[in-house]
């Protein structure tokens, strides 16, 4: 995984947009994203810096310079979101946030975002792109694995073969998605059922192509965790071929669950490696 050294960038909303009922699409510009190391990944992404209200930050800045010359009462708050895209000549980066009403921080702070206001973000970083070479390609989200999961079917090589499932709320929060390659589309309907339920039936029912996968399977801890379970441990899909983690949790903010991630990960770890052949 790449991560670009964590000062703050400085930018500027050009637009806002809701393609969907629940997702506001920011279109980002200014002088600071020229030249900015997009292209890579197809899971790149930034996290949006939120200082405690009325504080402003020296700029320029960086993260480590602020927690060693600020209380840490003074700390901002972090929240982290995938690039949906980057347009270099334009200097425009796009980046989709999950907006449920007033719940939470980042989804009200993007639904009051008007063009002009000033915006602060640190990266981007990335690890995941569609590998050529592989046979086909599995791709399996909730709504903050969308973006990810659409970049990522751009970029797929030419009739390249790829099963994807993505789970939103209702028929609405469907987006229209392109690529090149041949693609299986299923979009699966929430309907209040717990998240990612949908999602684990899905894939467990799936009757696999002969070949050599590569997957992307992010979303919400619980479900990532159990696919990731059936896909290492039940199908052997080597942890190469696999870009799969928890991009959140349920009942937990993001601080709350970068607290307590490396230790779910511990633990997901020592039962995979208790139950893969030795």
């Amino acid at each position: 995984m790449t991560q670009r050294p964590k000062k703050l960038t400085a930018a500027t909303v050009v637009r806002t947009e809701r393609p969907t009922p629940h997702l506001i699409r920011l279109v980002l510009g200014g002088a600071e994203l020229a030249g900015l190391p997009v292209g890579a990944y197809t899971d790149h992404y930034v996290k949006f810096v939120f200082p405690p209200a009325g504080l402003t930050y020296p700029h320029p800045t960086d993260l480590a310079t602020i927690r060693r010359e600020f209380p840490a009462e003074q700390w901002p708050r972090l929240r982290a979101y995938t690039v949906r895209r980057w347009d270099a000549t334009a200097g425009e980066l796009t980046i989709d946030v999950v907006h449920h009403g007033d719940e939470g921080l980042a989804g009200p702070w993007a639904a009051a975002l008007r063009p002009g206001d000033p915006v602060l973000f640190t990266g981007p970083g990335g690890a995941y792109a569609p590998d050529p070479a592989a046979d086909w390609h599995l791709l399996v989200g909730d709504e903050s694995a969308l973006p990810a999961i659409a970049a990522a079917l751009e970029r797929l090589p030419f009739g390249a073969q790829a099963l994807v499932f993505v789970e939103v709320d209702g028929p609405a929060d469907e987006l229209p998605l392109v690529s090149p390659g041949a693609v299986e589309l299923r979009w699966l309907h929430r309907a209040g059922r717990p998240v990612g339920e949908a999602l684990v039936e899905a894939v467990r029912a799936l009757d696999f192509p002969a070949g050599a996968v590569h997957a992307f399977v992010h979303g919400e801890a619980t479900f990532v965790k159990e696919l990731r379970r059936l896909l290492r441990v039940e199908r052997g899909v080597p942890r190469a071929a696999l870009s799969i983690s928890g991009y959140w949790r349920r009942g937990l903010d993001d601080e709350g669950w970068r607290a307590t991630k490396p230790a779910w990960n511990a633990q997901v770890e020592a039962e995979e490696s208790a139950t893969l052949p030795a």
